[in-house]
């Protein structure tokens, strides 16, 4: 098994795939298609703006083109027997059960205040099951048994607070005349690595951080981009676990990549610092 050509191949075909997304879930204004949420007797609520629901939504409303293209590309579908395992979905080959990839949605919004940049990922898990490969916890296959392991992004506008009312109950009739709560869809596909930053996702949880430059998502680009997914695997394996001491002989956890490289006796102008810019999303 070529397990770096099919890693490409299946890659490529991703990427044809989402090319017609957008038009597949957008108006011809570009809104979103999904108004809101119908009742039996045909009243429609608006969507709330949460970034989770949104999630889920998009992911409902595409998982129909995801299934044809499990079936026209000879994959069965293996969805996550929990709500926080990973990957979302498993494409496992019909012919052979040891071809696995993994493919988790991943969406958020562009910053207003920050044009070319979004509010950027989180790629899962740092913790057990990416440190021990064989590992069964919170991952649907041990990550070892995947050939590659891949995001499905959208990125996307979020509609103005003051155009939306989210207390309004619409008849179907005017079903037209709902804003979308969300629009402007941009869909690409990385692999995981490819979109990495250096810095955790989320709060006190252990998730790797994506990169928020959306030219550079989108281009697969990420701070890794010179070093490649071993080097990746590495440090995130590895991270805030390095003590070395800093200024003033003060001991400190490395907790940045040029950091890691030093560490590793590895040049730190590997670092992609074209993607490492970091914004204060609260500006």
């Amino acid at each position: 098994m070529d397990k770096e050509y099919l890693k490409n191949e299946f890659k490529q075909r991703l990427q044809y795939f989402v090319r017609d997304l957008k038009e597949y879930i957008s108006t011809e204004d570009d809104q979103w298609k999904i108004k809101g949420f119908i009742d039996v007797v045909k009243n429609i609520y608006t969507i709330s703006g949460d970034t989770k629901i949104l999630s889920k939504l998009l992911e409902i409303h595409l998982f129909p083109k995801i299934s044809k293209f499990a079936d026209e590309n000879s994959y069965k579908i293996v969805l996550a027997d929990h709500q926080n395992y990973y990957p979302d979905i498993t494409f496992v080959g019909n012919s052979d059960d040891a071809i696995k990839f993994a493919l988790d949605f991943k969406t958020t919004y562009r910053l207003v205040k920050h044009p070319g940049f979004c509010n950027g990922f989180t790629l899962g898990s740092h913790g057990e099951y990416f440190v021990n490969r064989s590992s069964a916890k919170n991952i649907q296959f041990p990550y070892k048994d995947y050939l590659g392991h891949f995001c499905l992004g959208i990125i996307y506008t979020r509609t103005a607070s003051e155009d939306i009312d989210e207390t309004r109950i619409y008849n179907i009739k005017n079903l037209t005349a709902i804003t979308s709560v969300i629009k402007d869809f941009q869909f690409f596909v990385c692999e995981k690595w490819e979109i990495a930053g250096d810095q955790g996702g989320s709060g006190n949880t252990a998730n790797i951080g994506s990169i928020n430059k959306i030219e550079d998502i989108i281009n697969c680009n990420g701070m890794f981009k010179n070093l490649g997914e071993k080097w990746f695997d590495d440090y995130w394996m590895n991270y805030g676990k390095i003590t070395i001491k800093g200024e003033g002989g003060k001991e400190q956890k490395i907790r940045s990549l040029k950091d890691y490289l030093i560490y590793r006796g590895k040049d730190p102008q590997l670092v992609n610092q074209r993607a490492s810019k970091k914004i204060k999303k609260n500006e």
